[in-house]
């Protein structure tokens, strides 16, 4: 089963982990949201996962330029529509290893998935 880093090409976490990933010999699809899009249906499935309150990047400059009116009262179905709406606002990188997510990169929380990355590139 193929790997899948979900982001957006120009964002410098991704170049990061993508380096990281291609340095330690791990093969890993890149799947660019903000040109290609992220279905509904998948976002959700990430917000089942790990949590709207996650996936929603609050210290990013899109959400923050946001008007109050938008920010106040978030809850799942606004941060869905919020994240559907301007795909900056969905924390980077989303790592799909075939059923698990992990969200957000350093080294050292890649390094620390190991085997996990291994077994996602075998099966």
């Amino acid at each position: 089963m193929a790997i899948t880093i979900y982001g957006i090409k120009n964002c410098d976490t991704i170049k990061k982990a993508r380096a990281w990933l291609a340095d330690n010999g791990v093969e890993a699809v890149f799947h660019d949201y903000k040109s290609a899009g992220l279905e509904r249906d998948r976002l959700e499935s990430w917000v089942g996962a790990v949590g709207w309150a996650k996936l929603l990047n609050r210290a990013g400059t899109t959400f923050r330029k946001l008007p109050e009116a938008e920010k106040d009262g978030l809850d799942e179905a606004k941060a869905i529509r919020l994240m559907l709406a301007q795909p900056g606002m969905i924390k980077r990188p989303v790592l799909d290893l075939g059923g698990e997510l992990v969200v957000g990169f350093s080294p050292e929380l890649y390094g620390s998935l190991g085997r996990r990355l291994v077994a996602a590139v075998l099966e």
